[in-house]
């Protein structure tokens, strides 16, 4: 996973309504549409919308059209990159990493 993607997920993740959206997504069956998302928050469809939307282009869930209604279902594969992307890049972060494995030039 490219740093692009990573901070692009980042940027997706980093609103509590967002998070709280893809809990009820991952709690769902596969055909969780925006209105079963709105049931559960106290939030306008429009503005759930938009929050499905920023998941969607972040590649976070995916939407499948059924008919008239679009269903949404988290992309665990996606998470698990993620998850092993940041993992590994906030390892190169800690007081043991070298500063040519951070990426910044050794003091002089």
């Amino acid at each position: 996973m490219h740093e692009d993607d990573i901070a692009a997920m980042m940027r997706a993740l980093g609103h509590p309504v967002r998070l709280e959206i893809l809990r009820i997504v991952s709690t769902r069956s596969e055909n969780c549409c925006c209105n079963d998302v709105t049931d559960c928050l106290s939030l306008a469809q429009s503005t759930v919308s938009q929050h499905l939307k920023v998941l969607l282009d972040a590649g976070v869930i995916e939407r499948q059209a059924q008919g008239t209604r679009n269903n949404y279902r988290v992309r665990t594969d996606r998470l698990d990159q993620f998850n092993a992307a940041v993992g590994a890049y906030l390892g190169k972060l800690g007081p043991s990493a070298s500063a040519c494995d951070r990426g910044l030039q050794p003091a002089s």
